[in-house]
């Protein structure tokens, strides 16, 4: 076996454990307040960070989910009345999704939430290591920009 490679050090993997260790904390939170599923805040987040009707494959590309889980996360906000559906005037098969104004009130909390959050990491890490990870963060977003 070559132990030239050393998976605590591979960057993929260390990515994945801490944007995981990250999410897992903040899905607690939202969890126990608002008893929302992981898939059912990104679909919310989608919505209401870009303030527009979006299509449940707008929302699955936005979000990186695939369209079972958006469709699950759907209608579970739905049945909230957070999220409301309208048929495409032109193609029936497609649904444009929106906020409800109680979707809307519902996404401004757990926005508020995700800011306290965020000042917890601030605290925790410090601001010369949040400006490093968000400069790092940023380097790749721009590569994943190039790519798509």
């Amino acid at each position: 076996m070559d132990h030239a490679f050393e998976l605590e050090s591979f960057l993929p993997y260390r990515l994945n454990r801490a944007a995981e260790f990250v999410a897992l904390r903040f899905a607690a939170q939202y969890k126990a307040r608002y008893r929302l599923t992981r898939p059912e805040w990104r679909t919310l987040a989608a919505l209401g960070s870009l303030g527009r009707r979006m299509t449940a494959t707008e929302i699955g590309a936005h979000s990186s989910m695939h369209k079972t889980k958006v469709s699950r996360a759907v209608f579970s906000l739905e049945q909230r009345r957070w999220l409301k559906r309208e048929e495409d005037d032109r193609d029936r098969r497609v649904e444009h999704l929106a906020l409800t104004p109680a979707g809307e009130q519902a996404y401004r909390e757990l926005t508020a939430l995700a800011g306290t959050y965020q000042a917890e990491l601030l605290s925790t890490l410090g601001a010369g290591n949040m400006d490093a990870l968000s400069t790092g963060l940023r380097a790749i977003e721009q590569v994943m920009g190039k790519s798509n």
